[in-house]
């Protein structure tokens, strides 16, 4: 009798054990896929409602163009925001650096090459001024890059006298609009842009079982092998589906395949280390970091520079997809970046937010932008909209901190 009741038990608290472990697991894959989900569905919607125009090869092309300067920035906006700091001045850096690149290189006849670098350089120098004021005078974020927007808006203007600049020469337009070359040469699909696809998509699915092998080792629970296999399987039909569909039209264009390096390399910065770990316990609680002998100063700092030389990047990617430096260039640019970080996870208060994560906000206000556009509702509306996902997004990460 007593055996039989002992058996009960065990098999009872074996099967509560096994519940509470797959909803664990259930809960761990909606936190680091729950966004993607997001996404998907949001793709889904519009292309149900634009009458499948969204996905088409043209549109999604054109879809990557317009958003790959915001996500560029979100990269360098993504460590503002985690280390405790706000960037409001990066759509003026985007028009300065523009316009900078119009006098260079129309104005002044200079080699795109070297007017880039200079352009970049100026980023530098950007962000160290505001850095430097933010780091080690202690003037708030928020005030000194307020005065950066307003300041590097009129300087834009100021050099363009209100008009735009233009045309660029073909070499620097193709760093913003071209397509990576097709090897192969077969009709009706880029061969090259569907195989790069491939390589990525097996290179993730090598990624992802070598960080399971190292969990496993140290002896980190992980998700049956099943899960796993079809979480990656999906993830690698999601690649090759996108890589095939840009391979119907012109292929990959340039600014994806630089956009994936700098999502790769930022994401090893902030994984991997010393600068990405002390960016996230600057942010997490400064104090603690500093009495803990972390140089809190240059950490701001380096963010700081950090986002000037992207947001210089970014200007020159947008310039050189208008083809002209324009005096409203950039405008109102840093609203979609800071929405991308705080949709994507980043928390307002800082210590919180992944690469990958702010990577799928900036694509979920794209797409939105896009569709929205498509469907043919008013800038008007898209602001209204916009601004409440924002506020939800916010909302959300107030919602957990304090259930926490």
């Amino acid at each position: 009798m007593n055996n039989s009741n002992s058996a009960e038990i065990s098999n009872k608290m074996s099967g509560k054990a096994n519940k509470g472990f797959n909803t664990n697991f259930i809960a761990q894959g909606l936190k680091e896929y729950g966004l993607l989900c997001a996404l998907i569905i949001i793709v889904a919607f519009f292309q149900f409602a634009t009458d499948n125009v969204l996905l088409q090869p043209l549109n999604l092309t054109n879809l990557i163009l317009q958003n790959s300067y915001i996500v560029i920035m979100a990269l360098g906006m993504l460590m503002v925001i985690v280390s405790g700091q706000i960037d409001l001045s990066v759509g003026s850096v985007v028009g300065l650096t523009g316009a900078l690149a119009a006098s260079l290189m129309v104005t002044h006849e200079m080699p795109f090459v070297p007017a880039m670098f200079i352009c970049i350089l100026a980023g530098a120098v950007i962000g160290a001024i505001q850095g430097y004021w933010v780091a080690y005078w202690k003037v708030p974020s928020f005030i000194v890059t307020l005065a950066g927007m307003l300041v590097f808006r009129g300087l834009t203007l100021i050099s363009l006298d209100g008009q735009s600049v233009g045309p660029f020469e073909d070499g620097f337009n193709a760093f913003s609009s071209g397509f990576i070359p097709d090897f192969f040469g077969i009709e009706g699909i880029h061969t090259t842009s569907l195989l790069v696809g491939i390589v990525v998509s097996v290179t993730f699915f090598i990624f992802e079982l070598r960080q399971r092998k190292q969990a496993t080792l140290h002896g980190i629970e992980n998700s049956s092998m099943m899960l796993f296999v079809l979480k990656n399987l999906a993830l690698s039909a999601v690649i090759i589906a996108f890589s095939y569909v840009l391979a119907l039209y012109q292929g990959m264009p340039i600014v994806l395949i630089i956009m994936g390096i700098l999502v790769a390399f930022y994401t090893f910065i902030m994984n991997k280390t010393t600068i990405g770990r002390r960016i996230y316990a600057v942010g997490g609680n400064a104090k603690a970091a500093k009495l803990s002998g972390i140089k809190t100063e240059r950490v701001i700092f380096f963010a700081f520079v950090n986002m000037g030389i992207l947001a210089a990047f970014a200007g020159l990617i947008f310039a050189a997809r208008l083809n002209s430096a324009t005096p409203n260039g950039g405008y109102g640019f840093e609203l979609d970046v800071i929405a991308a970080c705080f949709i994507g996870g980043a928390s307002a208060s800082g210590g919180v937010g992944k690469v990958f994560a702010v990577v799928i906000g900036a694509f979920i206000m794209g797409v939105m932008n896009n569709g929205m556009s498509i469907m043919g509702i008013g800038v008007d509306y898209q602001q209204v909209i916009k601004g409440l996902v924002l506020l939800g997004a916010v909302l959300i990460d107030v919602y957990t901190k304090n259930k926490a």
